[in-house]
């Protein structure tokens, strides 16, 4: 016990203090903390001193990143290093060895590395119990009631925050390098910086090495248009993320999802454009503001959302949502598997598969690959009749009226495979569609508009920013760009302050944390 109040002040703030490097589960470090804006300023005064040495400056950014997955996902930071190290070495290998037998034996031991680490780490448990349940079935079938009786107790894994976005990221460059598309990097440490980045380090966007490992040799350099791009980007994350998803998230889209029989149809169906909005807000969030951190550093991602529920066809979907995966999936997994090359039938089982597969690494759960599974027959469905009726998958050829359709078609179609998506078992999916099929009862809507006020409010204000034509987002970039930097600071502080007075208690993960 203190009992001098110098003292006690004095061990009060170094406890503070010390609790800056421990890890702590209930409050991971996070791109909408005020403890991530802390430590960002002074991680970025010291980084600005080092912009002209490049060894310095990689070891820096690496012991920070490192120390930011810590903060965020604990003693797992390991597990990166080892990835990291283990496919810096095997790419070494690879572009070493002549033989083309040799190589693929390296690259092979890559994708078994990978792969293996996340099928242990993710879908352990589901195959334990996809086993469990077949004991069952076939003691049913063999009337052996100690089959019947096997019980399925969930091995105790823990989840590594960020696993799947690190684990594509890295297996990419083996690859790559194998095709000859990128030369190995000469130095573990530039390695381990390419994959800890941290701005896109738990929830992507997936970067790929030829992109970006050319960056990490030059100076970087803010010109101030990037810094007015990188200071809209990081404002436009805040909202999306902490104003409009957090909060339609816990005043309304979980009470709906978590008991739906308690609810009419159309408070249901509410609720499904609700988490619609939500899971657009809270990704691509986060993806706005890794973009507008890495600027703000000196390295350039690409876009990873492009206003998707403004497209017209699945296919014009998945090449404006999540871009990085879309087109990790399609590069690594559907061109391998023949993409279109080996006739129709063929081409239309590769996209179903590819979206299967794609559901899966969304979560180990019969319900992600459900919901894999309507967007893989749907992409094949809309393949089938792009080629017979000639029609480009933008839709930009489409008369107007027909567009608008496809939009309004598209965005139901994925608001009803998100139902499974976000829906924590297939009950509660059949209970939804349920109540939206025989309990619908609109006359309830004033209610709904009378007592989620402010939720109806941020729904609308989300959906009608999404759906903006783009040439007014490009003027509205535009004029925050070219604003003074007191401007900016100015709303970047309005931001903040409505932030804060729209915090929940506790803090809300970012919804692709968990994949």
């Amino acid at each position: 016990m203190w009992t001098d109040p110098e003292q006690y002040i004095t061990g009060l703030s170094l406890h503070k203090l010390l609790d800056l490097f421990k890890y702590q589960p209930d409050s991971p470090l996070m791109f909408s903390t005020g403890l991530f804006l802390f430590l960002f300023l002074g991680f970025y005064i010291i980084y600005n001193s080092l912009r002209n040495n490049v060894r310095i400056r990689i070891l820096y950014v690496t012991l920070f990143s490192l120390y930011f997955y810590y903060k965020t996902g604990g003693i797992w930071f390991l597990l990166l290093i080892l990835t990291a190290t283990s496919d810096f070495l095997t790419g070494r290998m690879i572009s070493s060895t002549h033989s083309k037998t040799g190589k693929k034996l390296w690259v092979t031991w890559s994708v078994c590395m990978n792969l293996g680490m996340l099928m242990y780490f993710k879908y352990t448990n589901f195959l334990y119990e996809l086993g469990i349940h077949f004991w069952h079935y076939l003691g049913g079938i063999l009337n052996e009631p100690a089959l019947q009786q096997l019980t399925c107790k969930p091995l105790d894994i823990f989840l590594p925050i960020g696993i799947s976005f690190f684990t594509f990221q890295s297996l990419s460059y083996t690859i790559d390098i194998y095709r000859g598309q990128v030369k190995p990097v000469k130095r573990w440490i530039d390695y381990l910086f390419f994959v800890s980045f941290f701005p896109g380090l738990v929830a992507g966007p997936i970067v790929r090495a030829k992109d970006f490992i050319p960056q990490i040799y030059k100076k970087p350099v803010l010109l101030y248009n990037h810094l007015g791009e990188a200071l809209y980007l990081i404002i436009c994350g805040l909202f999306k993320k902490c104003v409009i998803s957090d909060y339609i998230s816990v005043n309304f889209v979980d009470r709906i999802f978590d008991a739906p029989a308690l609810y009419t149809g159309v408070e249901n169906l509410l609720g499904i454009y609700g988490y619609a909005l939500q899971i657009y807000c809270d990704f691509s969030g986060y993806s706005d503001m890794a973009i507008g951190i890495a600027l703000l550093l000196g390295f350039r991602f690409n876009i990873n959302f492009n206003s998707p529920y403004q497209s017209a066809s699945i296919t014009e979907f998945w090449r404006r949502w999540h871009i990085s995966l879309s087109s990790w999936l399609r590069d690594y997994l559907y061109i391998p598997l023949g993409g279109n090359r080996k006739g129709k039938v063929r081409t239309y089982v590769n996209l179903i598969m590819t979206m299967l597969l794609g559901g899966l690494w969304h979560g180990a759960a019969l319900r992600f690959i459900l919901w894999g599974a309507i967007h893989g027959v749907a992409l094949a469905i809309d393949k089938l009749f792009a080629g017979r009726y000639g029609r480009k998958v933008n839709g930009a050829d489409m008369p107007v009226w027909r567009r608008i359709t496809g939009v309004i078609f598209t965005f139901h179609l994925v608001c009803f495979a998100w139902i499974f998506f976000r829906a924590d078992t297939m009950e509660k999916a059949g209970q939804m569609l349920t109540q939206i099929f025989t309990q619908f009862e609109p006359g309830i809507f004033p209610q709904f508009v009378s007592g989620y006020r402010l939720i109806f409010l941020l729904m609308i204000t989300g959906y009608v920013v999404h759906f903006m034509p783009e040439k007014v987002d490009l003027a509205i970039r535009g004029k925050i760009t070219c604003m003074p930097l007191w401007a900016k600071a100015a709303l970047l502080s309005i931001v903040i302050f409505v932030v804060i007075q729209m915090k929940n208690a506790e803090i809300v993960p970012f919804i692709y944390f968990q994949f």
